[in-house]
């Protein structure tokens, strides 16, 4: 039987501290079974929708089984996006935060040297995406005799994305006295192949209890044609009026006329596809999850990545041609127990497409009417009175544990010769400040960040204004970011 509370697995106090902020208390379904094996070192296949808490399932006991004090990484993580690999980074950063646990994200269209620069540092956990790993390991900027844990994250989708062949040459680089976890939606040959191929006599874990799209969500399908769907958008909008929602489209170009249409109507909405640059599609998704707009309307490259618990409402603006992302998508609702509403247009040329999508899934989603004129006036009111407001964010992970953290930023590092032993041994000693309030540190040639806990920030802040490090006076200030 599956654990019913965090508190009843044997997690440190660091660890047990970040899920209370971070407001995991009752474990999901693949949480009860992945944590107390991970917590064995016992290799496991799991299988289990997206949406289902799986990265707290593997990011929980590598966080506890970190040694901290070894400084190269023992964990490696692939993902198959950029995206993801960013949210995974920041899910595993707030679990280990009070233990200190640096993760680093490396993945392409992000340069180089500041990856390796990054890599330079005590590094815990790496997270990243093949071709990028890849890179590094070729490069040799990436040490690996330490690993003991490798995660494949979303493997059929890293799979479809033709990355199979850098995923094996990888895992052939790793000491091969190690614990490898397999995580996916879907379990096709391929994965199964990887699996049986590189891991030692690994446990199965399907979670299947509501087949393979969760039962916290809404199915439905509205009939339509290609002219009728942008009236048909607004129209259901409206009447759904949502707290967030995310409305996809299988091309860019579809992106942005549906992007282009929403805000001249004065929409507060963004767009998310392939074509962006790196920096502009964080941009978007961080904008998204803070709460900046409202509506986010996005290629399938959006369909990973996004960890925003209250998004109520996923439009369909055209069929996905694969049945895999049409779960990938719904799976952004429904999230962390909340309900979710999940509506997809359909015209009679993607009828083949919603039939492989029902054999897929399991059921026949339930077709229903447009909203009619008479619905659309009614809800026009209450649309128009939270359009004008800003959409509250109901749970912020990130912004809930780093509440109490101060970054301070130190004008000098390694080339004076300055160690993370001093920083704590001169910020330890100021009255009222304990080594247990000094959290991650980042010495740079240059300049040095240390990340101070529990509200201690600003009494460190003043005190180190009249003390040197190593005999050395530093210029110190609150850090930017």
């Amino acid at each position: 039987m599956s654990t019913r509370h965090f508190d009843q697995y044997s997690l440190s106090e660091e660890i047990k501290r970040a899920l209370h902020l971070l407001k995991y208390e009752t474990p999901t379904e693949v949480q009860g079974e992945v944590i107390p094996k991970a917590l064995e070192n016992q290799d496991l296949i799991v299988k289990s929708q997206t949406g289902s808490g799986k990265t707290a399932s593997f990011g929980i006991p590598i966080c506890e089984m970190i040694n901290w004090e070894e400084k190269k990484p023992q964990a490696l993580v692939l993902t198959p996006t950029r995206e993801l690999a960013v949210q995974v980074k920041e899910d595993i950063t707030n679990i280990g935060r009070f233990k200190r646990i640096n993760a680093t994200a490396v993945y392409g269209k992000e340069p180089f040297q500041k990856q390796k620069e990054d890599l330079k540092q005590k590094t815990h956990i790496v997270v990243g995406t093949p071709g990028r790993v890849m890179d590094h390991i070729e490069r040799e900027t990436l040490e690996l005799d330490q690993v003991k844990y490798l995660i494949l994250d979303e493997a059929d989708e890293m799979l479809n994305m033709g990355f199979i062949d850098k995923v094996e040459a990888i895992i052939k680089e790793l000491p091969a006295d190690r614990v490898t976890m397999v995580f996916s939606a879907t379990m096709p040959k391929d994965v199964e192949n990887l699996c049986h191929q590189y891991m030692k006599d690994p446990t199965h874990i399907e979670i299947a209890a509501t087949g393979i799209t969760t039962n916290t969500i809404e199915h439905r399908l509205v009939e339509t044609s290609q002219e009728d769907k942008l009236s048909l958008l607004k129209n259901v909008t409206v009447v759904e009026n949502p707290d967030s929602c995310i409305v996809f489209c299988n091309t860019k170009d579809q992106v942005d006329t549906v992007f282009n249409e929403l805000e001249e109507s004065g929409y507060a909405c963004e767009k998310l596809h392939g074509g962006l640059e790196q920096e502009d599609r964080f941009a978007v998704m961080n904008g998204f999850k803070m709460g900046n707009f409202r509506y986010l309307v996005a290629t399938d490259v959006a369909a990973r990545g996004i960890d925003v618990d209250n998004v109520s409402l996923i439009i369909n603006y055209d069929v996905p041609m694969e049945k895999e992302s049409y779960v990938h998508r719904t799976g952004r609702t429904g999230r962390a127990g909340n309900q979710g509403r999940a509506f997809t247009f359909v015209t009679r040329y993607e009828e083949k497409y919603v039939r492989a999508i029902e054999k897929y899934i399991g059921f026949d989603i339930r077709r229903i009417e447009g909203p009619t004129a008479k619905d659309v006036a009614g809800e026009k009111p209450a649309f128009e009175e939270k359009m004008g407001g800003r959409r509250v964010v109901k749970n912020n992970k990130t912004e809930r544990i780093n509440k109490d953290i101060m970054k301070l930023h130190f004008s000098g590092g390694k080339k004076k010769k300055i160690r993370a032993v001093d920083f704590v041994g001169t910020i330890s000693n100021i009255p009222g400040v304990t080594a247990d309030d000094i959290g991650i540190i980042t010495i740079k040639d240059h300049m040095s960040y240390v990340d101070i806990l529990n509200g201690k920030g600003s009494v460190v802040l003043q005190a180190m204004e009249n003390k040197t490090i190593k005999g050395k006076k530093l210029k110190v200030s609150k850090a930017i970011k």
